[in-house]
Formats: structure tokens, C-alpha cells, sequence
């Protein structure tokens, strides 16, 4: 005879025999997972759109959905996403104290216009295209031209950001 336990949660269910009703119970415990470990992790790694805080958002959504439909073990794949999350923060961490970690983990900066002129290998080697500079200065600044930039750097989230010239 299956426990109350078994028929709700399906501790030993696999991906062929999960029920519709533990997917459901597996999906709320999951989410509160999820949302303790945001709270863990800290409002940069959700709000954030680095490639490092990417990289967790995404293995983070990718673990845990395995925990929901049963596709890995309940409690391992909650350990994976806890080690995730602590990761992150170790990096973070590490990257806060150590310049050398910084831009490692987050990489860096790189200035595509200086006081109204183009730097053509940045643009290159980051795949923008004028056209691209231009949607930046227009979205970032309200500005129509690079010549109205003092500097335009794309940032290490690659956003575009703009310091206008001084009038």
C-alpha cells in the first residue's frame, strides 16, 4: 500500500512514472527552492544580464526542471542547484576582491567611441556594426550621433553606455 507521502510526492517516481499530481507537488516545493535560493544568491544574479549570471540562470532553470518532472533524483538535483547558486556566489566573491577574478569571471569594458571618434577594432572584434553604435546612443543617451559622445563603451553585461560631450 503506497503512503500519503508516496502518492503526493513520488520520492522514488521516475520520468515514466510520475503522476500528474507529484509533477504538481514536486513544482511548488521546487519553486520555493528556487525563490530561497534567490534570495541566497542576492539581487545581482537575477537582475543582472552578464554572461556569468546568465550561465546560472540558465543551468539553474535546466536543474531544477529535472527535480519537477522527474528526470533526475528530487534531492540530488536540489543539492546541484544549491552548489550552483553557492558557486555564483563564491565567484562573486572572489571577483569583488580580486581584479584578476573580475575580469575572469565577468570580463571587461571596451570603449568603441572616444570624443566623437570611432574605434574601429573594438566595434570589429565585439561584431557591432555603426548601425548597432548607433541604436546604443540613441537608446542609452537620446543621442543621434557619436560626435555628440564624449565616450561610448560597451559594458561587460554588453550594454552600451554613453557619457555625452559637456556643452
Amino acid at each position: 500500500m503506497e503512503s500519503f507521502w508516496d502518492t503526493l510526492f513520488g520520492p522514488h517516481a521516475d520520468s515514466h512514472t510520475i503522476t500528474a499530481l507529484q509533477m504538481t507537488v514536486r513544482s511548488v516545493l521546487v519553486f520555493f527552492a528556487v525563490l530561497a535560493l534567490l534570495r541566497v544568491s542576492g539581487k545581482r544574479t537575477f537582475g543582472a544580464n552578464t554572461a556569468f549570471d546568465m550561465i546560472v540562470k540558465i543551468m539553474l532553470g535546466a536543474v531544477m526542471s529535472r527535480a519537477v518532472v522527474a528526470a533526475s533524483p528530487f534531492w540530488g538535483t536540489m543539492l546541484a542547484g544549491f552548489v550552483l547558486v553557492g558557486l555564483h556566489r563564491l565567484l562573486a566573491w572572489g571577483a569583488f576582491h580580486s581584479p584578476l577574478v573580475g575580469r575572469l569571471v565577468k570580463g571587461e569594458g571596451v570603449v568603441l567611441a572616444d570624443n566623437g571618434q570611432l574605434n574601429r577594432e573594438n566595434l570589429r572584434r565585439n561584431n557591432l556594426t555603426d548601425d548597432d553604435l548607433l541604436e546604443g546612443l540613441r537608446e542609452n543617451a537620446n543621442l543621434a550621433s557619436v560626435e555628440q559622445a564624449q565616450t561610448v563603451r560597451l559594458e561587460r553585461d554588453g550594454s552600451i553606455s554613453v557619457v555625452k560631450q559637456q556643452e
